[in-house]
């Protein structure tokens, strides 16, 4: 191995210092106190030099083997970020050109006993600049960012994490560095660098069969023969192969059929909810007659994934959901951005802290959006292991791309790497070829000139169709692939694989936002048939932002406020959204109106989120003027890139915004969802359970001015279908408020639940029938908690005196995150736990807690 310590030297080598490997300058840097935190105030715009130098990374080695003994010595990078001239005792091996490549350089004539490694980097500012320059065809759009992402331009020449240059919630550090792995390999006769399995079922036999696959460098001139076992002990299944490898890359391919007997008995991996992920070891023992035994530990799951793409009975188009092992799945989930500038501070500890605040959130699947990277190694195994499904994007995102020669070539090598270091885990369920890429030109988001557009299509479907989509249809025949997200499916293929209106909700799936109208009015929402991307925007809590920014900064109109927002008129928008339901805040206390416009942001988006989700859930089961068989629901976005406002529900650091809260519950397995129409007041039953179930619904109404509730109502018997969404309760809201006693929609709130047997029951809901700012009868409270520890978790018992919306703890910086919160308090005493993700106390839980209620704001 190569890792760890470096020499880094800037161009002119005015800076130099000790680097870690895998790493990047910006962290070096900041590692040896030469920079502050790059996340601090204005500090991406302060450091720009940084990714505008050429930097080089340098170290000498001694060869730890006798290299008289070796075939063939290889110096490899599993990642290089990006653009470099990498040389070895002054011999140049190569160049690099994408951040998604693994490179490989034989030095077997180069290599010495001590020897001197060095990597030139060269800006990928400038270097996508100078491609972009040298374009002689037609301009590939977009050219820059917006201004108000401060970012930098002309990275689609660039294969390189393409919200580096900036994006609308993430900053511009186009980072330099050796990202990955990197080591120097040496070998005889063969070598294994490639090792998959992907597991089929045989519906004629009834049985499930493995395709294992193995590719190698095979350095002999002539064939090398030999066995391979393979061995699941668990599943009494050992077959022996022999074999032939191919001088240069040779690779063999293995059906291995699962004893029968054992077949039937086989647990398949199931998404998160729907059953446990099973996996089996297995060994592979390679046994050639020329050079060493080489032995192969794995984990083999059982799964199959089909899109269904079907006519739907009195509906035009087709439907578009995905069946896990023969049973149709409503995915519930979010997106996935990276989760660092820096990717060598993406720690496992990181990745599996926010996945699984995905899974505790009731999630079963997450999109990896395709502006960001693949993701690393760690990222899917812990997906395998907690049962999160993966909609894999290749990473193309709301551009145009080239398709010149040189960088097909490294597209190719790109896409055929990937697609065989993660096509054996079962958590990825899609290849996805673009981001919004057949949108842009369906809706000509770039202004293109009516004449010129053929040039455009045309190098659409040379990249996505010719290229992309054959090295995966070679690779991988295991799952499916659309072109672009968003797409209408097999109609977009059948356009010519692009459509007229990609985000037509008869077809594939939509992406979709609207900052302009009431986000508490469903009928806003597109009645979809897969909703894979749609948000709101809100503030990260104020201990998030309190790490860097300045007492000047606490203010909602502050410059900082203004510069870490980068999606255009963002803070307005989401002033506008509060003002139409809330009483926006007039403390004369900047910081107080400051922390109080935060809290309001998250209230907002997590109402917005929890309304369009519910009515995403309600839609699955019916077609209604044509639309409907919503099978999908993946909000914008999970995670975020740095403390920020932006559409995310976990914060930068990991801590749950309202909205993760909400989403805790508005994707429960069980859940009453509540929509007015035409005066109307519906409640739906949603389920994903694999049963019918007989359950008792509770619907309970409040006067805001009362903790004694004035009228409930229990509905016994009532049937919730298996995996559906079907009504379950109606009444005229005229009715509803007559019956309790006078309500009127201004001084009521109504909150239901389902109940069943064995403990089985749904989160309790809650349904407004006005706007809060024009609630009668709300009271300020006394609101009060005391904390105490019971084994590894802290237990708060929290007291009010009326009822009480929005209720939120908050313990700062300490890590971890509650059993609920922002709820509507409707008893005198609630319990809520937290669950700590390090060492705290109670003393300092009480010392750091505030809680807030919607009536704190003033």
């Amino acid at each position: 191995s190569l890792r760890g310590s470096w020499r880094l030297r800037s161009g002119n080598g005015s800076v130099s210092l000790r680097a870690e490997v895998p790493g990047c300058v910006h962290t070096a840097l900041l590692c040896q106190g030469l920079i502050q935190d790059p996340y601090y105030r204005f500090n991406d715009v302060m450091y720009r030099w940084i990714s505008l130098d050429n930097w080089t990374y340098s170290r000498t080695f001694k060869t730890p083997f006798d290299l008289r003994k070796w075939q063939k010595v290889n110096l490899v990078f599993e990642g290089v970020d990006t653009v470099a001239q990498i040389l070895l005792n002054n011999v140049t091996l190569g160049r690099t050109d994408n951040m998604f490549n693994r490179y490989s350089f034989d030095i077997s004539s180069v290599i010495q006993e001590v020897n001197c490694v060095e990597v030139h980097f060269l800006s990928a500012v400038s270097y996508a600049a100078e491609q972009s320059r040298c374009h002689k065809a037609h301009s590939i759009p977009p050219a820059c960012p917006p201004p108000v992402q401060k970012g930098e331009c002309h990275v689609n020449f660039i294969r390189k994490e393409q919200c580096s240059f900036s994006w609308d919630w993430g900053p511009s550090f186009p980072t330099q560095g050796i990202w990955k792995d990197v080591r120097i390999e040496a070998y005889n006769h063969y070598h294994l660098i490639y090792f998959s399995i992907t597991p089929l079922f045989v519906k004629s036999a009834q049985q499930w069969c493995l395709e294992v696959e193995s590719i190698f460098d095979v350095v002999s001139s002539k064939p090398i023969a030999g066995l391979v076992t393979v061995n699941i002990p668990k599943l009494q299944t050992q077959q022996t192969f022999s074999v032939k490898l191919q001088p240069g890359e040779g690779s063999i391919v293995l059906l291995v059929n699962i004893n029968k007997v054992k077949s039937a008995a086989v647990e398949a991996w199931w998404p998160n909810g729907h059953g446990k992920q099973t996996g089996y070891n297995m060994t592979t023992t390679f046994m050639m007659e020329a050079g060493c035994q080489i032995e192969k530990f794995s984990k083999v799951y059982f799964r199959t994934v089909e899109l269904v793409q079907e006519p739907i009975p009195g509906s035009p188009g087709l439907s578009f959901y995905f069946r896990i092992n023969g049973r149709p799945i409503f995915l519930k989930g979010s997106n996935w951005i990276p989760a660092d500038s820096f990717q060598d501070r993406v720690t496992s500890d990181t990745l599996r802290l926010l996945l699984k605040s995905a899974a505790d959130a009731n999630m079963n699947a997450l999109r990896v959006w395709g502006g960001g990277v693949y993701e690393q190694d760690e990222f899917y195994d812990i997906c395998d292991e907690i049962g999160i499904m993966i909609w894999q994007d290749f990473m193309f995102a709301c551009a145009l791309y080239p398709t010149n020669q040189n960088f097909l070539k490294s597209v190719r090598a790109e896409v055929s790497h990937q697609v065989r270091r993660l096509k054996s885990h079962p958590s990825i369920i899609l290849w996805s070829g673009n981001n919004e890429n057949e949108a842009a030109i369906a809706s000509n988001w770039f202004s293109i000139p009516y004449p010129d557009i053929g040039f455009y299509i045309k190098d659409y479907v040379t990249l996505y169709v010719k290229n992309i989509r054959e090295i995966v249809l070679r690779e991988d025949k295991s799952r499916p692939f659309v072109a672009s997200s968003p797409t209408n499916g097999l109609e977009s293929v059948k356009e010519g694989w692009l459509s007229r209106d990609p985000y037509d909700t008869h077809y594939g799936d939509t992406h979709f936002y609207d900052y302009s109208n009431d986000c508490w009015n469903w009928t806003m929402y597109p009645k979809t048939r897969f909703a894979s991307e749609y948000g709101f925007q809100s503030w990260p809590s104020f201990s998030t932002i309190e790490k860097v920014s300045s007492p000047e900064d606490w203010s909602y109109t502050s410059n900082f406020s203004r510069h870490r927002q980068h999606h255009e008129s963002g803070n307005i928008q989401m002033l506008q959204e509060i003002g139409r339901h809330f009483k926006l805040p007039q403390s004369p206390d900047p910081v107080k109106q400051f922390k109080d416009m935060i809290y309001l942001t998250q209230v907002m988006q997590a109402q917005c989120i929890k309304t369009e989700t519910e009515f995403y859930r309600f839609s699955q089961s019916e077609i209604i003027n044509g639309e409907g068989h919503t099978m999908g629901a993946l909000y914008w976005q999970l995670n975020d890139i740095w403390q920020a406002p932006s559409w995310a529900s976990l914060e930068y650091g990991g801590k749950w915004k309202l909205l993760h809260y909400f989403a805790q519950n508005f994707f429960a397995p069980l859940l009453p969802v509540a929509y007015e129409d035409k005066g109307m007041f519906h409640i739906y039953g949603v389920s994903d359970l694999h049963e019918d179930h007989k359950v008792t619904l509770r619907v309970t109404v409040h006067a805001w001015s009362s903790l004694e509730p004035v009228c409930t109502l229990a509905k016994e018997g009532v049937t919730v279908k298996a995996q559906s969404a079907v009504p379950i309760y109606k009444e005229s809201i005229c009715d509803l408020l007559g019956r309790c006693r006078n309500c009127t929609r201004e001084s009521c709130v109504i909150t239901f639940s389902l109940v069943g047997e064995d403990g089985l029951q749904s989160p309790r809901n809650h349904y407004f029938l006005s706007s809060l700012k024009d609630a009668v009868g709300l009271e300020k409270t006394q609101l009060s908690a005391s904390v105490s520890q019971q084994d590894d978790i802290y237990v708060f018992v929290l007291q009010t005196t009326a009822i009480t919306p929005f209720v939120t703890l908050d313990v700062g910086s300490i890590k971890g995150r509650f059993s609920d919160n922002g709820f509507l308090m409707t008893e005198k005493k609630k319990t809520v736990v937290f669950y700590p993700w390090e060492p705290t106390s109670v003393e300092e839980l009480e010392g750091s807690l505030i809680l807030t209620s919607l009536l704190d704001v003033v």
